[in-house]
């Protein structure tokens, strides 16, 4: 009898302990419910990447142009010294990871021998006829980890004779489409151009099949035109997006080529339904294509582009043409060395890492796995801060103290987690209780670059969001290449 009272105290004392745990369990916080629309996988993967490259490559680089004629003779096309290898090298030492070739630009030039038309390296000089510019260079991504290919189909056609008539041209198309992602392994983003110069022959391209097209043949593909589906031009080639800056917008009112649409562009919408971040693309240069007289854009204007790009939501497409001779020009090297280094030194040291860090609350209090210092870890997605959720208050505010002396910085950096959707609407940053930024969307990662400030507290206050605002990450960051004309 002894052995069963001591047995069934045993069980009941295991009941107990089994019941706190469960009801432990039970009041770790949950993370806040998403607001949507969210990015996919993919669009996360490509946000993440901040500087990608263009390659503009074609016969306009032998004959000193921007857009060919499609009257140009193949046999001008022969980049004696081409070397992929030497392009993807480049790209590695500038901290890129995605690189995006136009394998035919609106000339109708082809650089891969395709079956549908002889317009091609076929009837070049270059290798005899039997080369193959897109398979060098997807040869040579694959060759250096870290890197992935991208590619760039020219819509507008100015040499093909099909171009005009909508069933034949939609499938010459089509055709070509499926060539490129068949025959070359994995592509990451594809470029759909909407450019298309005036007077020019009508036209209906069947977007919805390409697009369908597209995604059966490789589903992790993003791809890129006015109106997306997954990634959107930004509305300008400057490099330059709106100050407000949302990733979501309403893709019904967007449609490709339509110049009445760049502002919306620009600035995404805050009430829209579909996720469809900004690309921003310039060049390194004037032109796209390779001249000899040009030469590369200033440190401090690829510096000014990258704040005004990567720094407002967007990722920046870089592009850096390779000459006539089919390398990237040493003088371009060296630039793109130059800007490497630069936001390496500016953003490699974060002074809010050995700083206090308070809010004004924190979901599911103290030790509920969201306070403020989760801002100031490694991850810059997927922990973060939240507050509690207080009814109807908008205003929340987290806070940065030195534990001793003056801070030195003249960068804000603030990212939210877009993974459980953009929210920020408005902000404010003051240093010491004196305003110093009021600001809009933060996004991926917002970057406010300002005059040397030195202080001790930098307050950001989140004014106005959508459902709780998440922060991710925060930096303060010295840039030394800044010269603020209000100093």
């Amino acid at each position: 009898m002894a052995k069963f009272w001591c047995s069934l105290c045993i069980i009941t004392m295991l009941l107990q302990l089994s019941r706190l745990a469960i009801s432990r369990r039970e009041q770790v916080s949950t993370p806040p419910l998403p607001v949507l629309p969210l990015p996919t996988f993919s669009q996360l993967k490509w946000q993440q990447r901040e500087l990608i490259m263009f390659i503009h490559f074609g016969v306009n680089t032998f004959t000193d142009s921007e857009w060919g004629t499609g009257k140009e003779n193949p046999s001008i096309f022969n980049p004696a010294g081409l070397d992929a290898n030497q392009w993807v090298t480049v790209a590695s030492e500038a901290g890129i990871s995605l690189m995006i070739l136009t394998a035919k630009h609106h000339d109708g030039f082809c650089l891969w021998p395709s079956k549908y038309t002889d317009h091609s390296v076929i009837s070049s000089p270059w290798k005899n006829g039997h080369g193959d510019v897109v398979q060098e260079f997807v040869s040579a991504v694959k060759a250096h980890s870290g890197i992935d290919a991208g590619l760039y189909l020219s819509p507008w056609d100015r040499h093909d004779r099909r171009y005009g008539n909508d069933l034949q041209y939609n499938e010459y198309y089509l055709a070509q489409l499926q060539e490129l992602l068949n025959r070359y392994g994995s592509v990451q983003e594809i470029w759909f151009d909407g450019a298309k110069g005036k007077n020019q022959k009508n036209m209906s391209y069947y977007f919805t099949d390409w697009f369908a097209m597209t995604k059966e043949l490789q589903s992790s593909i993003n791809i890129f035109s006015d109106a997306g589906p997954d990634v959107r031009w930004v509305g300008d080639e400057q490099g330059f997006a709106g100050n407000t800056s949302w990733s979501t917008i309403n893709s019904n009112l967007l449609s490709i080529g339509n110049a009445s649409i760049i502002d919306y562009l620009n600035t995404g919408d805050p009430k829209g339904t579909n996720w469809l971040p900004p690309e921003c693309d310039v060049s390194i240069r004037k032109g796209w294509f390779w001249h000899k007289t040009e030469s590369p854009k200033k440190l401090s204007k690829l510096l000014e582009i990258y704040y005004n790009s990567v720094g407002r939501n967007c990722v920046m497409l870089l592009n850096v043409p390779p000459n006539s001779t089919g390398l990237i020009s040493e003088i371009d090297v060296h630039r793109l060395k130059e800007f490497r280094t630069a936001i390496d030194r500016i953003f490699s040291k974060n002074l809010a890492e050995k700083c206090l860090i308070k809010a004004s609350s924190q979901r599911g209090g103290k030790g509920g796995g969201f306070g403020p210092e989760n801002a100031l870890d490694s991850d810059h997605l997927w922990t973060y801060w939240a507050p509690r959720n207080e009814g109807n208050k908008q205003e929340h505010w987290i806070e940065i103290r030195a534990p001793s002396g003056e801070l030195r910085f003249n960068v804000i950096r603030i990212q939210e987690a877009i993974g459980l959707g953009q929210r920020i609407i408005r902000h404010k940053i003051y240093v010491d209780s004196k305003k110093l930024v009021e600001g809009t969307t933060v996004g991926y990662k917002r970057l406010h670059r300002l005059k040397e400030v030195h202080g001790r507290v930098v307050r950001i206050i989140i004014k106005e969001s959508r459902g709780l605002p998440l922060i991710s990450s925060i930096g303060l960051h010295f840039d030394p290449y800044y010269k603020s004309n209000k100093q």
